[in-house]
C-alpha cells in the first residue's frame, strides 16, 4: 500500500502534517529560542519534543550522552593562533633574528602549520573528534519516538532531524553564500601555502627566494586572520529550517500514523530528534554506538535535513565533503518514493559538510538522506537569517510527503537493489 492510499483524504491529513510541523517550529523558536548544542537550551527542546510525542509514540525513551561541543567549531581560532606563530616563526628565521635558532625556528613553525592541518582535516572534514578532551564536557540527549509493529517486528525505519542550532557564521551573514566560499577557500590556501613555505625553509634557498618566502608569508596571514571572525561565538541561530524542519517532519510521520490509526504488521517507525549535529555529528554518533548491531531487524535510517528550497530537494547518497558513501539501497528506496510522491529527486552529495547520516553509515547502519538546501549555501544558513518567517511551506510539505511515501515502500518492499 501506498501512503496516499491510506486515507481517502490523504491530501488534506499531509497538509493537517505540514501545519503541525510548522506550528511546531515556530512554538520552539518562539518559546525556547535557539538552541546551543550540549547546552541548557537545547536540552529544553528536547525535553519539549518528548513530552508533545507521548501521546501518538508507543514509547519515547531519552537517551543520554555527554560530549565536547565546543571542539568541532573550536579548531579554528586554534588554527589562527598556532598559523600566526608559526608564520612569526618563519619570519625569524629567515630574518636570522637568533642565528643560534634558526633551524628550530623552522622547525616548530612546521610542526604547527601540520598540525593546523591536521585539526582542519580531521575536525572539519573528516569529522573526528581529535580536539575533543581539550574542551569542557556537556551532557545532553537525544530523543527517540516509537510506533511498535503489530506483530513481530521484521524491519525498522527511523526517520530523523536535528534540534540543535548552530553559532552564526560571520562571513555568511555579511555576504552570503559567495562571501563564505571565497573566504574559506583563501583561508583553507593559506595554510597549506605556509606549510609548503615551512618546509621549504628547511632546506638552503636563494637570496630572491628567501625574499619571495618572507612575502608570501606576509600575504597569506590576512585570509588566516580572517578566520579568527568566522564563528560568532555571542550569537546561536534560530535554526528553524536547519533543522527544526527535519525534527517535526519525522515526527509528523509517526503523528500521521497515529491520527489515522496505522500500524504496520511487521515493521516499526521511530522519530528520533538528534541532538548535538551542529558540535560535529556527535548525537548521531552517541545514537549509532547504541543502537547499531543491537538486533538482527533489517533497519534503515532516514536523516532529514533543511526543508526550506524546493528547487534543490535531493536523495544524498554521498555525504561528509563526499568522502562518505551512504547506503545504495536506502539511497534507492527514497529516491522511488519521491517517484511516487510526484518528485522524482535527483541523487546528491555533501560536498561541503556533512549531515547525522554519514555518522550513522560510519557507525554501522544503512543510511541516506534527504535534504532541501541551496549548496551555495542559501543565505540564511548558519544565520540569524533563519527564521520561522522564512519557512517555506511547499518544501516542507514536500518532504513529508516524501518521508511518508518512503515509510509504506520499506514495509511493502524492504530494502533492495531495484524499486
Amino acid at each position: 500500500m501506498l501512503a496516499r492510499e491510506s486515507n481517502a483524504n490523504y491530501p488534506s491529513r499531509r497538509r493537517e502534517m505540514t501545519n503541525y510541523t510548522l506550528r511546531e517550529i515556530k512554538k520552539v523558536c518562539k518559546e525556547i529560542g535557539p538552541r546551543e548544542s550540549g547546552e541548557e537550551s537545547e536540552r529544553k527542546a528536547q525535553a519539549y519534543v518528548a513530552e508533545s510525542m507521548k501521546s501518538v509514540a508507543d514509547t519515547v525513551e531519552t537517551e543520554e550522552f555527554e560530549l565536547h561541543p565546543k571542539a568541532f567549531m573550536g579548531w579554528v581560532l586554534l588554527d589562527v593562533i598556532l598559523m600566526m606563530i608559526s608564520a612569526v616563526l618563519l619570519i625569524l628565521s629567515r630574518f636570522d633574528a637568533v642565528p643560534t635558532l634558526s633551524t628550530a625556528f623552522n622547525i616548530a613553525a612546521l610542526v604547527l602549520s601540520f598540525l593546523s592541518l591536521l585539526f582542519m582535516v580531521c575536525e572539519f572534514l573528516l569529522y573526528k573528534p581529535l580536539l575533543d578532551p581539550f574542551f569542557p564536557k556537556r551532557r545532553t540527549c537525544n530523543v527517540v519516538c516509537t510506533r511498535k509493529a503489530a506483530g513481530e517486528t521484521k524491519r525498522r525505519i527511523i526517520f530523523s532531524g536535528h534540534i540543535d542550532s548552530a553559532y552564526e557564521w560571520t562571513y555568511t551573514h555579511l555576504g552570503g553564500g559567495k562571501l563564505l566560499t571565497t573566504v574559506i577557500a583563501l583561508a583553507f590556501g593559506s595554510v597549506f601555502i605556509q606549510f609548503v613555505l615551512d618546509i621549504l625553509s628547511l632546506f638552503p634557498i636563494p637570496a630572491w627566494l628567501a625574499t619571495v618566502v618572507l612575502v608570501v608569508a606576509f600575504v597569506t596571514a590576512v585570509p588566516i586572520l580572517l578566520g579568527a571572525f568566522f564563528v560568532n561565538w555571542k550569537l546561536v541561530v534560530p535554526g528553524a529550517n536547519d533543522n527544526l524542519t527535519g525534527v517535526f517532519a519525522s515526527m509528523a510521520v509517526l503523528r500521521y500514523m497515529a491520527a489515522n490509526d496505522i500500524r504496520f504488521e511487521n515493521t516499526e517507525v521511530v522519530a528520533v530528534s538528534m541532538a548535538c549535529e551542529e558540535a560535529g555529528l556527535r548525537g548521531a554518533k552517541a545514537f549509532a554506538a547504541k543502537h547499531a548491531g543491537e538486533d538482527d531487524v533489517e533497519t534503515v535510517f532516514v536523516a532529514t535535513d533543511t526543508l526550506r528550497d524546493f528547487d534543490f530537494m535531493g536523495v544524498y547518497n554521498k555525504d561528509m565533503s563526499g568522502t562518505v558513501k551512504l547506503d545504495r539501497q536506502a539511497a534507492a528506496m527514497l529516491k522511488k518514493a519521491s517517484e511516487i510522491a510526484g518528485y522524482n529527486l535527483d541523487y546528491a552529495n555533501v560536498f561541503f559538510g556533512s549531515s547525522d547520516a554519514a555518522a550513522i553509515q560510519q557507525g554501522g547502519m544503512k543510511a541516506v538522506a534527504l535534504a532541501a538546501m541551496d549548496p551555495t549555501p542559501a543565505r540564511y544558513y548558519h544565520t540569524r537569517g533563519d527564521t520561522a518567517e522564512n519557512l517555506d511551506p511547499k518544501t516542507v510539505e514536500a518532504g513529508i510527503d516524501i518521508l511518508l511515501e518512503t515509510a509504506f515502500l520499506f514495509d511493502s518492499e524492504g530494502l533492495k537493489d531495484k524499486y
